[in-house]
């Protein structure tokens, strides 16, 4: 993997790893309430395990990109890379919130393009 290439990644793997922390243990917080637009804390509150579960599915894409980083093999980081795009790009669309891809998809997307070069 280029240094280029191992840029992308690592940003979208800290990115998920942010996600994962606000997801999975500061979800019902002000800075997880604030984050994510809640209603209200209770929603918050009766709402954190299925959050959490969320927050764990973003661990997976973590262990993906570290996984791809040991072994070197692009292969895997570009599987990881194209997850996080369609996740993204499936938020914005489902959410309305066009934000959802700017920060989760356009990494995704210029680590995948890094691949071309």
């Amino acid at each position: 993997m280029s240094t280029f290439q191992l840029f992308f990644i690592t940003v979208v793997l800290l990115i998920h790893v942010y996600i994962l922390l606000l997801e999975m243990f500061f979800w019902t917080k002000p800075k997880g309430i604030k984050t994510f637009g809640l209603a209200s804390k209770e929603f918050a509150e009766k709402t954190k395990v299925l959050a959490a579960n969320q927050g764990l599915y973003n661990g997976f894409l973590v262990a993906g990109f570290v996984w791809a980083i040991i072994s070197e093999k692009n292969e895997i980081a570009f599987f990881f890379l194209s997850c996080v795009c369609v996740a993204g790009i499936y938020g914005a669309y489902s959410t309305k919130k066009t934000r959802i891809f700017f920060i989760q998809s356009v990494p995704a997307i210029l680590g995948l393009i890094s691949f071309c070069f």
